[in-house]
């Protein structure tokens, strides 16, 4: 099978069926699919607070954390800010914790928060 009818078909796929092909991807070939994470020099205290203030995050991981207690709200919001299926909804909604983007620029992923957490969801910004 050529690359090209992979990519076709993992474009037929949702989010969860994608979380599963990458799990038993990493299983079968012992690999991660986690970007590495290179060593940052130690920065001076004085030096700490300044390299924060210049360095604004642009993209940002969205995670829902909880559903709260009106999961069906929840699960409506979810699909509202994704292209995921009901049942894909549903299912991310019942599994938390459950990435929503893995890296969404600075306006969408607070949209995305905004928009759960006003259903009633627990959203984390990493």
């Amino acid at each position: 099978m050529s690359s090209t009818k992979v990519v076709d078909e993992i474009k037929k796929m949702t989010v969860m069926e994608l979380a599963e092909l990458i799990k038993t991807l990493e299983t079968t070939f012992g690999v991660s699919a986690a970007a590495p994470v290179a060593a940052a020099p130690v920065a001076t205290a004085a030096a700490a607070p300044a390299a924060a203030a210049a360095e604004e995050k642009n993209e940002y991981k969205v995670t829902l954390k909880e559903a709260g207690a009106s999961k069906i709200n929840v699960i409506k919001a979810l699909r509202a800010v994704t292209s995921l299926a009901l049942g894909a909804a549903k299912e991310a909604v019942e599994n938390t914790p459950f990435v929503i983007a893995e890296a969404a620029p600075k306006e969408e992923a607070q949209k995305i928060k905004k928009e759960l957490e006003a259903a009633g969801a627990k959203v984390e910004l990493a």
